[in-house]
């Protein structure tokens, strides 16, 4: 029996005897014909508890009683392969299809290097996490920025298994490994290549036209994502804002529609004369659809797929030498709101960012136009 903090946790050593053969006042065996051999097993066994005991107590004074149980009972060597997999289960049930899907590509990945074996937290080691780096690097040709993507996944879950007191701190990797990250650079939209694409001549009722629209709608109320602006219903609509529950961070926000964006809803109003609260405000899913999980998001991610496709060619016809993707909207407004004078505060709660840090990124963008800006004084 192991008492800690006052929490029991007990350990079975797989010895069974009759009632009459334990001696509860000494606790020892009687009257068995392995008497003394038994009674040898059980004081080498509370010896070994009680010297695993001391060692983990002496390294961390919170030690929990589940957790030298587990020491104790040589626990060490957990599978982490099957507690990924336990992990990608629970992304199913909790209907998370997108980290689902990214973190069973991440795994495939690793049961392509491994050959499908079932692998152990203690395995993956420094060395180990310096080897498959390299793979990812020079056999997947991956970039940085998605070789630590991939590891911050292998992280993630040896964060948890921690937690869960499923394995000791001491083993994990991370301690001593540094996930590497390069920059990149955020495109966006200036005043001007906005308004090239707002009076690009497409055709109406165009999948293009209605693309470029959603664009333009993006950029000018809050930098709404895309997913979130598929799921856009009418009732979702007061007159003067749109409230939302968004998709990624499960916040609630409402955002006044300036006068372009309202100009957008308006033309969609006049194409559908007997509108249902219940409508897609855009003509991208299909409102007689009753999505599940799985085939909403199948739905979403190939909009997405082709609204970026438009994107691309609408940015070669209004002469735009930028990579437009939808997601270049939200960036094109945070900016252009930041310009404006919105607090920073203001841009962030819009935006959904679960930090404020997150939205200085734009800050520092504005910040260093201002600088190149005063260049010209130097002329």
């Amino acid at each position: 029996r192991i008492i800690k903090n006052r929490k029991t946790k007990f350990i079975s050593l797989g010895v069974f005897l009759k009632e009459d053969q334990w001696d509860d006042a000494n606790k020892r065996v009687k009257k068995h014909k392995n008497s003394a051999w038994l009674n040898n097993f059980i004081l080498q066994k509370l010896a070994d508890a009680n010297n695993i005991a001391l060692e983990m107590e002496t390294k961390n004074r919170y030690v929990s009683s589940k957790r030298i149980k587990s020491r104790i009972m040589g626990k060490t060597s957990v599978s982490f392969t099957d507690y990924a997999k336990n992990y990608l289960d629970s992304l199913l049930r909790d209907n998370k299809i997108g980290t689902h899907d990214k973190v069973k590509a991440v795994l495939s990945k690793l049961d392509k290097y491994t050959g499908d074996a079932n692998l152990n937290f203690g395995e993956i080691d420094v060395q180990f996490l310096i080897s498959y780096e390299k793979y990812l690097k020079e056999d997947l040709s991956n970039s940085t920025n998605t070789v630590h993507s991939n590891l911050k996944i292998f992280r993630k879950l040896f964060n948890d298994a921690i937690r869960e007191e499923i394995i000791e701190p001491e083993i994990n990797p991370f301690f001593k490994f540094k996930l590497n990250w390069e920059k990149t650079n955020k495109d966006y939209l200036t005043e001007s290549e906005l308004k090239k694409v707002e009076e690009l001549k497409l055709i109406e009722e165009s999948m293009r036209f209605h693309h470029r629209n959603a664009y333009v709608f993006a950029a000018y109320s809050g930098g709404i994502r895309i997913s979130d602006m598929l799921q856009l219903k009418w009732e979702n609509f007061s007159g003067s804002h749109i409230t939302l529950r968004m998709q990624k961070t499960k916040e609630t926000v409402s955002v006044k529609l300036p006068p372009k964006a309202m100009e957008i809803i308006k033309y969609y109003q006049s194409q559908n004369p007997e509108i249902d609260k219940s409508d897609y405000i855009f003509p991208f899913l299909d409102s007689s659809i009753k999505y599940t999980p799985v085939q909403l998001f199948r739905a979403i991610s190939s909009c997405t797929a082709y609204a970026n496709k438009d994107l691309v060619e609408i940015a070669k016809q209004a002469k735009i030498q930028k990579n437009i993707s939808f997601h270049t909207s939200r960036h094109t407004w945070a900016t252009r709101a930041l310009r404006k004078g919105m607090r920073i505060e203001y841009v962030s709660k819009l935006m959904g960012h679960a930090s404020i840090k997150t939205t200085q990124i734009y800050l520092k963008i504005v910040n260093s136009e201002l600088d190149n800006a005063m260049n010209v004084f130097n002329e």
